[in-house]
C-alpha cells in the first residue's frame, strides 16, 4: 500500500497527497517514531555517545516532522472540508506525541546520563551547543515535573492545539464569508485602475458580473481591501468594508471571543505547571529578551520615546481633516484615517504609492531581488520548470525524478527555484506562492519541508527544501501582477526568513536555519527589506513593467522623502500589539473571561489612533498570538526587538557598501549560516564588532 505522505523523495509529489492518506500515514509514522525512540532509549548506556542520543534522537523524529509538515502545509494552502477532517482527526494524536517526548522519563534519565560523561563534558563548539539546548528544552517543558503535573501537561499540550485551529479555522472561514459587489463604476472613484481591474475580474470569476454586465467584487483579502481604504472616494463603502472587516473571528458561528479567553487560561496553568509566573516567563526563558518584564519593558520605553511624535501626527492630520471639510477638529471615524492619510502625503509629497506600483511587477522584483541575492550572498538562483496535476491524478511514481523533468507544485501558481554555492553544490530548493485564493490563509509567510545540513562530502550533503508564500495583488486579464512598495518589501521580508535557512550551515539539523531564538529570527527577514529603500538595491529590481525603464529620480526623491510618513503613528501600531500581546499573557490570563473590546481598550490607551466608533480588538483574529499553541504568543514584540537590530546591522552596508559582496559575504557567514549554533547576541558582535545601538531604529525612522 502507497504511503505518499511518508514519500522521503527530495521532490514531493503533490498530486498523490491524498487527504484520504493522511490518517494511515501519520498513523504509521507516529508508530515509527516511537519505535525509534525507544531505540534511542533502550541503548547501552555504559556506550553513550553524542550521536546515539542527541543526533539519534532527532533522526528518529524526522519521518514524523516532515510528514506532517506536509499536512500542516497543505492546510494552510490548499483548505478544503476533506483536507481540514483528516487534519483534525489526526491532530491531537500528533500534539500528544510531541508533548510527551520531554515527558518521558526514560529520555530524560538518557539525555542527562550522556550528559555527565567524559565525552559529555569535553564537547566543544556546535555540539556542546546541542547539548545545552536539548537540557534546557527538556527542562523547560517539564522533564522534572512529578507524574500528576506531566499528565495534567500533556492534557494541556493536546486542548491548545485543538483550540487554537479552531481559532485559525474561524478566521478563515469569516475571511471567506464577507464580500460587496458594487454594480456600478461610478462608486469607485478614488480607487486605482488596477484594483478596479482586479475588482472586475475577481467578480466575474464568481460569475456576478459578465464583460458587457461588469460588477466590482471586494473581499477581506489584503489586495482587495488595502486599496479600496486608502483611495475610495466613497465614505459609505468604504465605512461598509471596515464593519466587515470588525467581523473576521467575530460573529456567529466564527467568534473567537471564548477560544481566546480558553487559549489563554490553558498557557498560563501550562506555566504555572511549568513553575513560572506566566506564559511570558516560560516562553522567554531561552530568547533574548529571557522574561516578559524585560519584553514589556522594552516595548514600553520604545512606547515612551514615540509617544509625543505619535501625538503631533494624530492632530496633524485631524487639523487637514478640519480645513479640507471646513469643519472643527474632530476625532475620525476608523474607515477614515487610511484615506486620509493617504489624501494629505499625496498633497504633501506630490507622492502617491500607486506611482510605483508600475516598477514592481511580480516577475521581475523576484528576478531582481535573486540577482542581488547572488551578487551578495554568493550563490546562484535558477527557476525549474513546474508542473500542476490534480491530487489523485497522478501517474506511477518514480523513485527520484530526472533534472529534466518538471517538479510538481500544489498548485498552477507556484514556481520552482533551486539555489546552489558559487561553487556549484545545491544547498537548497524552494517553492514560491504569491497570490490569494479561497482555500489559502491570509498573511505572508516563510517554512521549510526539508531541514538540510552540510555533510562531509557532496554525498553526505542534505539540501534544504523551503517555501515562501504571500496574498500580493494578483494578476489581471493576463498581464503581470504590479506590486505596491509595502508588498515588495514584504517579499524580501519573506525571502530573508527563506535565505537564513537555505544557507544555513550547521552540522546539528535542529540548531541550523531558522530555529534560533523568536526574538532573533526576524533579524534577516527585516534586513532584507532595506534593499527595497536603497537607489542602488532599487536598481537591481525595480523596472518598468512596460519599458523597462529605472524608477526616474524625481520619484525616488519623493519616495524617500515620505518614507516616514506617520512613522511614529506606524510604530505606534506595532508597539500597541505586541503590548496587547504581552498584558494578556502575563496580566489578564488568568482573569475571568471578560469583555475583549473593552480590556484591550484600558490596556491599550496609550498606544491606539482615537477614533468616534471604537474598534474591536484585533485579538479575535490576531493569528500570530493564536493561530497555534505557541506561535507568537508573548513574542509579537519580537518584531520590533528584532528592527532595532536589522536598523543598526544595515548601517554596515551603508558604509561600505550597499551592494558590496564583502558585506554581504559577512552577513552569510556570521549569521545566516549560523543557525542557533551560538548565542545570537554573540553572532550579532561578529558581525557589527560590537553591540546593538538602541537609537538606530528611531533614527531610521525620523523620531530620534
Amino acid at each position: 500500500m502507497p504511503h505518499p505522505f511518508l514519500d522521503e523523495s527530495f521532490h514531493t509529489r503533490w498530486s498523490t497527497l491524498e487527504p484520504v492518506a493522511v490518517e494511515n500515514d501519520i498513523t504509521l509514522a507516529l508508530s515509527r517514531a516511537s519505535q525509534a525512540l525507544d531505540t534511542v532509549i533502550n541503548q547501552d548506556r555504559g556506550r553513550l555517545t553524542f550521536e546515539s542520543v542527541i543526533l539519534a534522537q532527532e533522526k528518529a523524529l524526522r519521518l514524523l516532522n516532515e510528514s506532517w509538515g506536509l499536512v500542516t502545509h497543505l492546510d494552510a494552502v490548499c483548505n478544503s472540508p476533506a483536507l481540514r477532517e483528516a487534519h483534525n482527526k489526526m491532530l491531537p494524536a500528533v500534539s500528544a506525541f510531541f508533548a510527551k517526548i520531554p515527558l518521558n522519563e526514560h529520555l530524560w534519565d538518557l539525555v542527562l546520563t550522556y550528559s555527565q560523561t567524559d565525552e559529555a563534558k569535553s564537547l566543544t563548539g556546535t555540539r556542546q551547543r546541542a547539548l545545552e539546548e536539548a537540557l534546557a528544552y527538556f527542562r523547560q517543558h517539564g522533564a522534572e515535573l512529578p507524574p500528576e503535573k506531566k499528565k495534567r501537561l500533556e492534557e494541556i499540550e493536546a486542548e491548545l492545539s485543538q483550540v487554537t485551529q479552531k481559532y485559525s479555522e474561524n478566521v478563515l472561514d469569516s475571511t471567506n464569508a464577507w464580500e460587496i459587489v458594487i454594480d456600478s463604476v461610478d462608486k469607485l472613484k478614488g480607487l486605482p485602475p488596477g484594483a478596479i481591474d482586479a475588482a472586475r475580474a475577481d467578480a466575474e470569476s464568481k460569475g456576478l458580473g459578465t464583460v458587457e454586465n461588469p460588477r466590482y467584487r471586494f473581499t477581506l483579502k489584503a489586495p482587495s481591501l488595502i486599496p479600496l481604504m486608502e483611495h475610495l472616494d466613497d465614505n459609505v463603502i468604504r465605512k461598509q468594508a471596515w464593519e466587515g472587516s470588525c467581523t473576521v473571528g467575530r460573529v456567529g458561528s466564527f467568534d473567537n471571543t471564548e477560544l481566546v479567553w480558553k487559549i489563554l487560561r490553558l498557557r498560563h496553568e501550562k506555566s504555572k505547571l511549568l513553575g513560572k509566573n506566566h506564559f511570558a516567563d516560560h516562553i522567554l526563558e531561552r530568547r533574548m529578551a529571557r522574561n516578559g518584564a524585560t519584553a514589556l519593558g522594552f516595548t514600553e520605553e520604545l512606547h515612551d520615546k514615540v509617544k509625543s511624535a505619535f501625538d503631533r501626527e494624530i492632530i496633524a492630520l485631524q487639523e487637514y481633516c478640519a480645513d479640507k471639510w471646513h469643519q472643527p477638529v474632530r476625532l475620525l471615524e476608523p474607515w477614515e484615517i487610511a484615506w486620509w492619510s493617504e489624501k494629505r502625503r499625496r498633497e504633501q509629497y506630490d507622492f502617491d504609492e500607486e506611482q510605483l506600483r508600475p516598477y514592481f511587477p511580480v516577475g521581475g522584483v523576484l528576478d531582481g531581488m535573486f540577482r542581488l541575492a547572488e551578487r551578495l550572498f554568493d550563490i546562484r538562483i535558477s527557476r525549474r520548470e513546474a508542473t500542476f496535476i490534480e491530487v489523485g491524478k497522478s501517474g506511477p511514481a518514480s523513485t527520484k525524478p530526472a533534472k529534466s523533468e518538471p517538479v510538481e507544485v500544489w498548485h498552477p501558481e507556484v514556481t520552482f527555484y533551486e539555489v546552489r554555492n558559487g561553487g556549484g553544490a545545491h544547498i537548497g530548493s524552494f517553492y514560491a506562492d504569491w497570490h490569494p485564493r479561497d482555500s489559502k490563509r491570509s498573511g505572508a509567510w516563510m517554512n521549510y519541508l526539508k531541514g538540510g545540513w552540510p555533510g562531509d562530502s557532496s554525498q553526505d550533503r542534505r539540501p534544504h527544501l523551503g517555501l515562501i508564500c504571500g496574498n500580493m495583488t494578483p494578476p489581471v486579464g493576463g498581464k503581470q501582477a504590479l506590486l505596491t512598495h509595502d508588498e515588495v518589501c514584504t517579499v524580501f521580508h519573506e525571502f530573508g526568513h527563506l535565505l537564513h535557512q537555505l544557507l544555513g550551515n550547521v552540522e546539528i539539523p535542529s540548531l541550523n536555519g531558522v530555529n534560533v531564538a523568536w526574538d532573533f529570527v526576524e533579524l534577516p527577514s527585516q534586513i532584507m527589506e532595506n534593499f527595497c529603500w536603497e537607489r542602488e538595491s532599487l536598481d537591481f529590481f525595480a523596472k518598468h513593467h512596460e519599458t523597462g525603464e529605472r524608477i526616474p529620480g524625481g520619484l525616488f526623491k519623493k519616495m524617500i522623502a515620505a518614507r516616514n510618513y506617520m512613522s511614529a503613528v506606524a510604530m505606534m501600531r506595532q508597539l500597541g500589539m505586541g503590548k496587547l500581546d504581552l498584558e494578556l499573557h502575563m496580566h489578564h490570563a488568568a482573569d475571568e473571561p471578560a469583555d475583549l473590546d473593552k480590556l484591550a481598550r484600558i490596556i491599550l490607551a496609550d498606544y491606539i489612533f482615537p477614533t468616534q466608533t471604537d474598534p474591536p480588538t484585533m485579538a479575535r483574529r490576531f493569528g500570530h498570538l493564536f493561530s497555534s499553541p505557541v506561535g507568537y504568543a508573548a513574542s509579537y514584540y519580537s518584531y520590533k526587538w528584532a528592527e532595532v537590530l536589522d536598523a543598526d546591522a544595515f548601517t554596515r552596508f551603508q558604509k561600505e557598501g550597499v551592494l558590496n559582496p564583502q558585506v554581504g559575504r559577512a552577513l552569510r557567514d556570521c549569521i545566516l549560516s549560523k543557525g542557533n549554533s551560538e548565542d545570537p547576541a554573540k553572532l550579532f558582535r561578529d558581525f557589527m564588532g560590537r553591540d546593538p545601538d538602541p537609537n538606530a531604529l528611531l533614527a531610521r525612522a525620523g523620531l530620534s
